[in-house]
Order: structure tokens, then C-alpha cells, then sequence
């Protein structure tokens, strides 16, 4: 229970310090919590292979979604010296995000749709979150277009991760019912 809500509040401590860093043009704060916390659950993972596997999964997926979205001029991120490419700070919360698949996120891997719900209105509440409480991300008008372009990526992404993290995932072996015989 211990391992669930330090890869819960870590995960929500990276997003705090990527956007409230990146709102101020810095990245570091994000790239040191990242680390820190992808270090962290990867030496405690029972599963660390799998883990490692997932997070470079989302990083690409950061690739396709993020860098659409700027390239396609519906968002704009704060500190981010390439503009069309997702900056580091947002790279580190696609890693860090990753780290909960196999852990406070597992519940997403029992349902094939549930993925896909939670990418589409989810995610995109994260960057209107940052939008605007931190100035780190910055929609175009019509901002719904920003947001439904994250919602869709999210949604794809957020599927092929969990259905990557179904199938790498052991069993957990199930103690037998007591009094009953083998």
C-alpha cells in the first residue's frame, strides 16, 4: 500500500514541479523530479523490465502526441526551445506518468475502454491545468481545437500503454481458497 501512494503523490509532485518550472521558463525543476521519481519506482518495481519497457513506449508516444499538437500551432509550451518539439519538461511527465501504469494506474489495464475515456477527458484537463495555473502551456484560439487534438493523442496513447502494460504483466499467483483441496 506504501508503493501505491508514493507512485500516486510522486507522479502529482513531477507534475507540480514541471509545470510550475516550465511556467517560469526553467526546466530543471521537472528533469530533477523526474529522475528522482522514475529512479525511485524503478529500483522498488517489482516489475522494473516492464517498467523501463513502458516508459520508453510513452516517450515516443510524448513524440507523436505533444509534437503534433505544437506543430500543428493549436497549443504552445512554455520553455520550449524547438516550439514544434515537446520540450524536456514535458518529456519527464510522460516518463514519470509512465512509472504508474503497473502500479496506482493498474486499474486502467481491467477495461479495454476505460484507457481510452480517461485519454480523452483527462488528459486534457492536466494541460488546462497548466494552461492556467502555471502559464506553461498556451492554447490558440479556438482553444477546443488544442484540446480535443491532446484528448484524441491522449486517448490512442493512453490505450496502446495500458494494452502494453496488460500484456507484460505476470499474474500474480492467487493463494488457494482455504479448506479447499488441490
Amino acid at each position: 500500500m506504501l508503493r501505491f501512494w508514493a507512485n500516486l503523490l510522486g507522479n502529482q509532485l513531477v507534475w507540480l514541479c514541471a509545470v510550475a518550472g516550465a511556467g517560469r521558463g526553467w526546466q530543471w525543476p521537472a528533469l530533477l523530479a523526474a529522475a528522482l521519481y522514475v529512479g525511485s519506482q524503478l529500483l522498488t518495481s517489482p516489475q522494473p523490465k516492464l517498467d523501463l519497457r513502458l516508459m520508453l513506449l510513452a516517450l515516443a508516444c510524448a513524440w507523436l502526441v505533444d509534437a503534433s499538437a505544437a506543430a500543428s500551432g493549436a497549443l504552445r509550451y512554455a520553455a520550449a526551445p524547438l516550439g514544434w518539439a515537446p520540450p524536456p519538461w514535458i518529456m519527464a511527465l510522460w516518463a514519470a506518468f509512465a512509472m504508474t501504469l503497473t502500479t496506482s494506474m493498474r486499474f486502467l489495464q481491467r477495461h479495454t475502454a476505460l484507457p481510452a475515456l480517461f485519454g480523452l477527458l483527462l488528459a486534457p484537463l492536466a494541460y488546462l491545468s497548466a494552461a492556467r495555473g502555471f502559464d506553461a502551456v498556451r492554447f490558440n484560439a479556438p482553444a477546443w481545437q488544442g484540446v480535443l487534438l491532446l484528448g484524441i493523442g491522449w486517448s490512442i496513447a493512453l490505450s496502446l500503454l495500458c494494452q502494453a502494460a496488460r500484456r507484460g504483466t505476470h499474474p500474480t499467483p492467487q493463494p488457494p481458497l482455504a479448506g479447499a483441496s488441490p
